[in-house]
């Protein structure tokens, strides 16, 4: 609470000076209008937040206690057994161990080929404008769209990949039916959705590192390569950091491309979590088990996360 003094004169009877009493006065009101002020200012975020965020999580908090009819209705009470029978359940673990590929896929291939674009688009050069804007492209295709150009891409009779492998009389790859190499193609079209946004975070680093630092290391004799690596790397490692955060998260989370391309197959070896609830949920109609999935891959990203924060960090270098 927020005080102020103010002053009351007084006489005295031994002096004819008067004394000085100090009285506090309470603001409390002010600080009280301060803070509804920042409220109704906060009010439509929140309000955003409680439909889309918070009442939802704690709707499939009860729906995964619960057992539903095929309309989404609550049947009756289940306790934990959503979440045992997932805990003994292979399919579930086999779609974490996809996630998990998936996962090792594209995160470390998409951050080094976006920090090699990112290092060769940050010259100042002419043209380069050019450049930076076809790397950062991708960003403005959605999910849908893109998968739609990548299905086109694939396709086994027409696709061009296929006919670039006839001109080299080389047989043609099932690059979505073949459970080989199923998972890599929706991989490869996963790497170049996600480039537009992390050439952008990472440009946006090197831009960010001060030219008097290269200025010193080029007196001091050191060529690109080496101020690369032991000056410009430690200095981005804060922006690397949160890319490969964001970027573990998003893969977790992907559904669109694999719900497109390949609908969890073949021999469900796209089938990651996310289209594993789908299937649960909108499908066969088990909100229960779905929801207990979702909260399930809910845990994986935080404890995963935490572990990034906990392990990672610490080769981070702040400024």
């Amino acid at each position: 609470m927020s005080l102020m003094p103010k002053e009351i004169r007084m006489p005295s009877a031994a002096s004819s000076k008067p004394i000085r009493i100090t009285r506090i006065r309470s603001l409390h009101p002010l600080r009280w209008k301060e803070n509804l002020l920042a409220y109704l200012f906060m009010a439509p975020s929140l309000l955003l937040f409680g439909i889309f965020l918070f009442y939802p999580l704690v709707k499939s908090v009860y729906l995964s206690l619960h057992l539903t009819d095929p309309r989404g209705r609550v049947a009756a009470f289940a306790g934990l057994d959503n979440f045992q029978e997932l805990l003994t359940s292979e399919k579930f673990y086999q779609s974490l161990k996809v996630t998990f590929s998936f996962t090792l896929l594209t995160v470390p291939t998409g951050l080094v080929i976006a920090l090699l674009f990112a290092a060769l688009s940050h010259n100042k050069l002419r043209g380069i404008r050019v450049f930076q804007f076809v790397f950062s492209l991708p960003i403005a295709i959605s999910v849908g769209t893109g998968s739609v150009i990548w299905m086109m891409l694939y396709h086994p009779s027409v696709g061009i990949l296929n006919y670039v492998l006839s001109l080299f009389s080389a047989a043609p790859v099932g690059w979505l039916t073949d459970p080989a190499v199923a998972l890599l193609s929706v991989s490869i079209m996963t790497v170049w959705m996600n480039l537009g946004f992390n050439y952008i975070v990472l440009l946006s680093g090197l831009q960010g590192v001060p030219e008097e630092i290269y200025d010193s290391a080029k007196i001091d004799g050191s060529g690109p390569i080496r101020t690369f690596v032991q000056l410009t790397l430690p200095l981005i490692s804060p922006t690397i950091f949160f890319s490969a955060i964001v970027s573990v998260i998003g893969a977790f989370q992907s559904f669109g491309q694999m719900h497109i391309l390949t609908r969890g197959g073949p021999m469900n070896t796209t089938d990651v979590v996310v289209y594993n609830i789908y299937q649960d949920a909108f499908v066969n109609f088990r909100f229960g088990i779905g929801s207990a999935q979702a909260l399930l891959l809910f845990a994986f990203i935080l404890v995963l996360t935490l572990i990034q924060f906990k392990f990672f960090e610490k080769k981070v270098h702040y400024q």
